[in-house]
């Protein structure tokens, strides 16, 4: 960390499904040093909303507010005021969760509805088998083919055709060009712009391509995506490169105006800039809320047939971009946060490293945590979480180990898709996020993954790669190689099983995967 004047910085508003953050970052791809010598950085969380089970929503005015607290915040503790101005400001931010707002009052019509969110689960099934829509488990069909995307209640298309259907007025208030949409970056875009008083309605591709509304090939909105869900295109945002000044603050209480806002990227193509895997066939792995990890495969809009997504990975000029594989799970962070909040086994996340090193193996137990169905590379909406292989031998402390485990057997699920739709063999992947920061789980991974896991020195690539977004577009950074000089290792984990150990363990993995498959329908 690094001591900088307020305008040789950059501000990354990283934007999550739990909190939100603000991150400024000096020339060297470190956090500016704050007064107490710790990182010019602040976080606040925000309320988890379950209407319904399998239902999951935000407050959007909540995460509106939290965005200028935190950016003000950071700004007060490294320049001990918040009229601070940085060179540019950029934003991270959840995927597919989807705000609907009045566009002359700003007030949101309906709460958000987050990426999680299955209440569009049955509407999913009817449609993936509909005549000309038919897919596959593996996703081919014709919504794989305009979108990389499977259709799937993952995806916010069918979440925003869920409010316009369920809202009163919505429908009839979108039609006549009243209502704007936005993934949670256009959200606050538009906010920090302006609002009601000329904000941007502008988006990334990146973001866009989570919406099933954007044609992977042309970048942008597809008609006959939109017709077939009613959706009106005035709703939607322009559609810009990932590196592009979208404009500029808005002068509040909590920031100055005239910043420019220019750095936009969904939070794992973030994580990926952040990492600096520009080049085809690097890969980086993010362990957060779910796991996402990412395969660039270069100017290649690489179709996959074994579950996977095609996505952009990220933009630097209008109508172009370099394209991922990507393969998204679930449940990743958030099972250890299930076995904290809800069983009450551990009181913190950092406690999993403890017991799972007092446990030293699971004893047999196999844990898949198909909370909300499984996403890649299996998409089976129908699945649930299941715990086999139970003996009285068992104790929590086993529990916790297996509950790790399923973190690294999911990314191992996806990792096998990803050489076999790549042809590329993955001798090592670049990880981050907040659970890298637990070695017993980093060695873990590379045993069952039989594949090095390399850790940068700074853990938080998501925040990073917005900022790298941004001053790359006000030449505080002059090139994606300036970007590459910055990325510093901390450790490589290497496997430390034998072959024959980690595919008798896989298989049992594949055993239990199947356990939790179809249950719903057996059930009735």
């Amino acid at each position: 960390m690094h001591k900088k004047t307020d305008n040789d910085c950059i501000a990354a508003l990283d934007q999550g499904t739990t909190s939100t953050r603000c991150i400024l970052f000096g020339r060297e791809g470190l956090p500016v040093v704050s007064h107490s010598g710790g990182p010019a950085a602040h976080q606040q969380e925000h309320a988890q909303i379950y209407p319904h089970p399998g239902w999951v929503e935000h407050d959007a005015n909540e995460i509106w507010f939290c965005a200028q607290n935190v950016i003000r915040e950071a700004m007060e503790k490294a320049f001990s005021t918040s009229s601070a101005r940085p060179a540019a400001i950029g934003i991270t931010n959840q995927r597919e969760t989807v705000v609907v707002w009045d566009r002359k009052t700003g007030e949101p019509v309906y709460n958000a509805i987050v990426w999680q969110c299955m209440r569009t689960q049955d509407f999913c099934a009817e449609w993936s088998k509909m005549k000309g829509w038919e897919q596959s488990a593996v996703g081919c069909g014709k919504a794989k083919d305009k979108t990389g995307l499977l259709v799937n209640n993952y995806f916010s298309g069918t979440k925003l055709r869920w409010i316009l259907e369920n809202v009163e007025g919505a429908k009839d208030k979108a039609h006549r060009g009243n209502l704007l949409f936005g993934t949670i970056d256009t959200w606050l875009l538009w906010n920090l712009t302006g609002g009601v008083k000329g904000g941007i309605h502008a988006t990334d591709v990146t973001n866009a391509s989570r919406t099933l509304l954007m044609n992977i090939k042309t970048l942008d909105w597809d008609e006959e995506m939109l017709d077939f869900l009613g959706i009106p295109v005035s709703m939607l945002p322009q559609i810009e490169p990932s590196s592009h000044v979208y404009g500029m603050t808005a002068k509040t209480a909590a920031f100055e105006g005239g910043i420019p806002v220019s750095g936009i990227l969904g939070d794992q193509q973030a994580a990926l800039f952040g990492q600096a895997c520009f080049d085809p066939g690097m890969v980086k792995n993010t362990y957060g809320t779910g796991l996402f990890m990412l395969l660039n495969t270069g100017d290649v809009c690489a179709s996959s047939q074994n579950g996977l997504l095609t996505t952009p990975a990220y933009s630097l000029e209008k109508g172009h971009c370099v394209y991922a594989l990507e393969g998204s799970v679930a449940m990743g962070g958030a099972t250890v946060q299930w076995l904290r909040d809800n069983l009450r086994m551990i009181d913190s996340a950092e406690d999993s490293e403890y017991f799972a090193n007092k446990a030293k193996d699971s004893a047999g137990v196999y844990f898949v945590p198909a909370f909300s169905g499984l996403f890649a590379p299996y998409w089976d909406m129908s699945a649930r979480g299941a715990i086999v292989g139970l003996t009285r031998y068992v104790r929590k402390e086993q529990l916790v180990y297996a509950a790790l485990e399923s973190i690294c057997y999911q990314t191992r699920d996806v990792l096998e898709a990803m050489q076999k739709d790549s042809n590329v063999h993955v001798s090592e992947m670049k990880v981050d996020g907040g659970a890298v920061a637990n070695d017993t789980l980093m060695q873990m991974q590379a045993d069952i993954a039989g594949s090095g896991v390399v850790r940068p020195m700074f853990k938080e690539t998501t925040a990073l790669g917005a900022a790298y977004a941004a001053g790359l577009a006000v030449g505080f950074w002059d090139s994606l190689d300036t970007l590459r000089g910055l990325w510093k290792k901390d450790r490589t984990f290497s496997p430390a099983i034998t072959p024959e150990e980690r595919e008798a363990k896989y298989k049992n993995w594949r055993k239990a995967i199947e356990k939790s498959r179809g249950w719903l329908e057996e059930e009735s």
